[in-house]
């Protein structure tokens, strides 16, 4: 093994697996906390652009331009929140198989 270089290493990231069996730190939110507030969000974007549609209907002189970004805004969030609710219940189901 004399010819095995190992000096870029030491710039790897290497875990703290002395944490690894302690529950999350006060400072990272929880899963639940980080999908509620996406979900939040996502709900936030379609409402505001149902408003602004519905404002525009009513001629209140909203920017057309503005209202088309609110609602493709809102339709983005919504198709990558259901794409990350995909993922997750394709993750759930492969460890659902998984036999221990």
């Amino acid at each position: 093994m004399s010819g095995i270089n190992l000096n870029g290493i030491s710039n790897a990231y290497i875990p703290d697996i002395s944490a690894a069996g302690s529950s999350t730190p006060a400072s990272e939110p929880s899963f639940s906390s980080v999908l509620s507030n996406a979900v939040h969000t996502v709900d936030q974007l379609h409402n505001s652009a149902a408003q602004q549609v519905a404002n525009l209907l009513q001629g209140g002189g909203a920017d057309l331009n503005q209202v088309m970004i609110a609602v493709e805004k809102a339709d983005v969030s919504f198709q990558l929140m259901m794409q990350v609710r995909n993922k997750i219940v394709s993750a759930y189901q492969d460890i659902e198989k998984m036999q221990f």
